[in-house]
């Protein structure tokens, strides 16, 4: 056992979501003094798209405005990767590093709950992973930005659109988690 107080935080499974908070609330005042930016993750998606596209279509990445905004064109143009792409990055590795450092990282194709619903096939759960991943994505961009970008960032502000967006989410994702879910039991045994 260590007696780090920092080395013994790092391991803890879960963390308080006060830390968290305040954690987060720091990291976003750094942004804004030093970038003068949201925390946001939905835009590092445009700009590799619009990257990729620039590379077998220049000409239209430089005629299609939404792409324009984000990448500028070719003339003028801003970078592709940039801190939101980083921060994308690192929230990966961060998410690795965590769950290796608590002792719960594990391989787990089909969890128990889904497997419970949809049967154990691992390519439909893939494909679903996926599905919802493009549904997310698409609606993030069509709401102008993400659960971080509106959500937290939106939310730190005092954003009304970003306590409307928190609002609909969980209004949204719980009724379709209780269809989606209904009377099955979870391993502790609550339903």
């Amino acid at each position: 056992m260590t007696s780090n107080p920092i080395m013994k935080l790092l391991k803890e499974p879960r963390w308080s979501p006060y830390l968290v908070g305040i954690l987060l609330g720091v990291l976003s005042w750094i942004t804004f003094a030093t970038m003068n930016k949201a925390l946001g993750t939905s835009t590092t998606m445009v700009r590799a798209a619009g990257g990729v596209e620039r590379l077998v279509a220049p000409e239209h990445v430089d005629n299609e405005p939404y792409f324009v905004k984000y990448l500028g064109t070719a003339a003028e143009p801003k970078p592709v990767i940039e801190w939101q792409f980083a921060l994308v990055i690192f929230l990966a590795i961060g998410a690795f590093v965590a769950a290796t450092l608590s002792g719960k990282i594990k391989s787990e194709h089909v969890p128990d709950l889904w497997e419970q619903r949809f049967g154990p096939s691992r390519w439909f759960r893939y494909a679903a992973a996926f599905l919802g991943g493009m549904i997310l994505i698409i609606g993030a961009r069509m709401a102008g930005g993400c659960t971080s970008g509106h959500g937290l960032s939106g939310g730190m502000q005092l954003s009304t659109s970003g306590w409307i967006f928190m609002g609909a989410m969980f209004a949204g994702g719980l009724p379709t988690a209780a269809l989606l879910y209904a009377g099955l039991r979870t391993k502790g045994g609550a339903s």
